[in-house]
């Protein structure tokens, strides 16, 4: 009799790739997760795993039973939420990952809505920047994400459902005083000479600014890298360095002002599901929240220097 512990283990192996990183991902030893898929092993009486070097790698057979794990985990998940909620109330766990400006701005007042409007939906949330955010989802990590369909770095196929929520700006982030305040919007190719914080490396912003820098005719020399928003902010209202960032992560509490950028740059924001999740009431609880919240006016307008007349 298959084992959905295990079954899980070989899912998250064929996602990620080594048992050293199964483990990480579940907070176990290596030797335990070898362990439990030996076993696997042995319940199947298949070879499940060979060795590649100083690697495992899936056979055909585990391929296979990896991929039927996964929708065996999710009709079970599906099973025991329709059992849980006869009377046709959502209920049970939905793992949301959302990218940090869309915690608070989105998936923060969803949960809170959904406290009250569902007290049985617990909504778990964890920060994942779209470069992380598409593996989880696929891993069966997360049960949905909200990220931006403009990453390049996820492969959109039929596997996936998007559900779109609004477009975001992506704003010049300046120093109280900075000379381009001054401009209703900006070209980047005036920034050449500035100082720039960043995003950590590989990340969406961090990729999206050098990218844009480089079609502006320069390379931006960077002062810090922050995965933390409020750490970028500070050091741009603080140090006088520029930064580009999603309207949604600039918060009024901060000594910085933003300005639209000419020609304008906009990131499409979106709830992603598997197509082969269940699309159970807690599920659709949740993106129904999501949509909700995603029409209120939640986006931060470009905003005058104060110290300016």
């Amino acid at each position: 009799m298959l084992n959905s512990g295990r079954l899980r283990l070989l899912a998250l192996l064929d996602t990620l790739g080594t048992v050293r990183a199964v483990a990480d991902t579940l907070h176990l030893s290596p030797s335990t997760v070898s362990q439990q898929l030996a076993v696997l092993e042995t319940e199947t009486r298949c070879r499940l795993m060979e060795r590649a070097g100083r690697r495992v790698r899936l056979t055909p057979a585990g391929l296979l039973l990896a991929r039927r794990g996964r929708e065996i985990l999710d009709k079970m998940a599906e099973a025991e939420a329709e059992l849980r909620a006869l009377n046709g109330e959502p209920i049970g766990i939905v793992r949301l990952g959302a990218f940090q400006s869309a915690i608070f701005t989105l998936a923060v007042p969803a949960a809170e809505r959904l406290a009250v409007t569902h007290p049985h939906l617990h909504l778990e949330l964890t920060e994942l920047e779209p470069h992380e955010s598409g593996s989880a989802l696929r891993s069966g990590e997360a049960d949905a994400i909200v990220t931006t369909t403009d990453y390049t770095g996820l492969s959109w196929g039929a596997d996936l459902d998007v559900v779109p929520l609004g477009s975001d700006p992506v704003v010049l982030v300046l120093p109280r005083g900075h000379p381009l305040a001054s401009r209703t919007s900006v070209n980047l190719t005036a920034c050449a000479e500035e100082t720039w914080a960043c995003d950590r490396p590989q990340s969406y912003m961090a990729d999206l600014t050098l990218r844009l820098c480089r079609e502006s005719g320069f390379e931006p020399r960077v002062a810090c890298r922050f995965s933390n928003y409020l750490m970028l902010l500070r050091h741009v209202g603080s140090t006088g360095s520029i930064a580009l960032l999603p309207a949604l992560a600039v918060t009024p509490d901060h000594a910085v002002v933003t300005r639209p950028l000419d020609p304008p740059v906009n990131r499409n924001v979106a709830a992603v599901l598997r197509r082969s999740t269940p699309r159970r009431a807690a599920v659709n609880a949740v993106i129904a929240a999501l949509r909700e919240r995603a029409q209120a006016p939640i986006l931060a307008e470009p905003r005058e220097d104060a110290s300016e007349p």
